[in-house]
């Protein structure tokens, strides 16, 4: 099973990730019990309401939280808030990964505003943050996940709307996204997109939530079985688009999906020589794979085009390489998901001949078919040892590991 996020359009904050987890199925009545319980351990906020009431936002159908509070603070330091979270969920008897995964959220929040101010994480105070929301916010998502078992599905995050604009609070005004925003995306696998919205759109509880929930940001939708959609409004109303955060839950294709970088650029003056090297030097820089296609480019030139799969970890110093080694003067870079089936390394000893090898295979499974494929390298090696070729090779060996698996398989049974 899998979840995905879809902030692309009106951000998200803590109340509507919320309220979409309720619209999708999570027991309203527990969450509120359990906020309510949490209440007792911030002082000074008393929960007067709370219910989820469903509305029509901008002609979408959906879940909003009604909260009404009287607390005479504006001030809490971090800390006080992270204690309260931590006592709610530990009284609570919420799971383990509940526990850790609401702990984490706060511990996000404070981390941000140490690093923002420069500060000790002790002696973090919150502005914005500081009301009994915030508990309401990471307790009751912590209750609804764990009501749902979605900890233990794979969460998907789309692009994430932060608005545009200026935003003022305690600290004055500045550019939207403001400071607490970027820290907490820093470093995590989200992507942000600002819009003309001249609003913030994704709150620092919201964003805390999405880092430490998320698995991995996609562009599109994975392919899936859609099975419930929630829909959590927010509290602002905006004429251009409905301020709902969409949720969608769903079973997975069978396939794994992942983003790599695709790099391009054509050479019609580079020797075969060269590009059989650029091909080794290309793979030793931890390449995905390579190839190079003949081709005719304008005024009838003959061409080579050189494509290059690789990750965001390498990208810098292939480009280089390729820069260097064919003298080219532009690459292209685009973005590309791949479906990847299944797949786990194995490696086994194997006695073949009166020698003895290591054997590095990999092993996939597709709709209950499963197959392996060893390792190119370790088939070379071995066929150079035993005077064989390649495939008689491969065919040699495919019947030892075949028969290994097989044993395995028996003594599992």
């Amino acid at each position: 099973m899998v979840l995905v996020i879809d902030p692309q359009i009106a951000g998200i904050s803590g109340d509507m990730l919320l309220c979409s987890l309720v619209d999708l199925g999570a027991d309203k009545n527990r969450i509120i019990t359990g906020i309510n319980q949490s209440e007792k351990f911030l002082s000074n906020s008393i929960i007067e309401k709370i219910d989820f009431e469903k509305i029509q936002k901008h002609g979408i159908q959906s879940f909003q939280l009604i909260l009404e509070i009287n607390e005479s603070v504006h001030e809490r330091k971090g800390s006080e808030i992270k204690k309260a979270i931590a006592d709610s969920v530990l009284t609570l008897g919420l799971s383990q990964t509940a526990k850790t995964f609401a702990e984490s959220c706060i511990n996000t929040l404070i981390s941000s505003e140490s690093t923002i101010h420069g500060i000790p994480e002790e002696s973090v105070h919150f502005h914005e943050a500081s009301g009994i929301d915030t508990l309401v916010d990471i307790v009751g998502i912590s209750i609804a996940l764990d009501d749902l078992k979605l900890f233990d599905e794979k969460v998907f995050c789309m692009p994430v709307s932060v608005g545009g604009g200026s935003v003022t609070f305690s600290h004055g005004t500045m550019s939207n996204p403001a400071s607490a925003i970027l820290e907490i995306f820093k470093n995590s696998n989200l992507i942000i997109n600002g819009n003309n919205a001249n609003e913030e759109l994704t709150t620092p509880t919201g964003a805390c939530v999405l880092v430490n929930l998320a698995h991995e940001s996609v562009e599109f939708y994975p392919p899936m079985k859609i099975h419930s959609i929630g829909y959590g409004a927010g509290q602002k109303d905006f004429e251009t688009f409905s301020n709902v955060l969409k949720i969608v839950r769903g079973s997975e294709n069978p396939f794994e999906i992942d983003s790599v970088k695709v790099l391009e650029t054509n050479v019609d003056d580079v020797s075969g020589e060269i590009l059989g090297n650029l091909i080794e030097k290309i793979m030793e820089k931890n390449a995905l794979d390579v190839s190079i296609c003949p081709g005719i480019t304008k005024k009838g030139r003959p061409t080579n085009l050189i494509s290059v799969i690789c990750t965001d970890s390498s990208i810098d110093e292939i480009l280089d390489t390729l820069v260097l080694e064919t003298g080219t003067l532009g690459v292209r870079v685009s973005d590309s998901n791949r479906f990847i089936v299944n797949r786990s390394m194995h490696d086994t000893n194997l006695t073949v001949s009166g020698s003895s090898f290591q054997i590095n295979y990999k092993k996939f499974s597709f709709k209950g078919k499963i197959d392996f494929k060893i390792e190119f390298d370790d088939l070379k090696k071995i066929s150079n040892v035993l005077d064989k070729s390649i495939r008689e090779t491969d065919v040699l060996l495919r019947k030892e590991i075949e028969q290994l698996e097989n044993n395995n398989d028996d003594k599992s049974c």
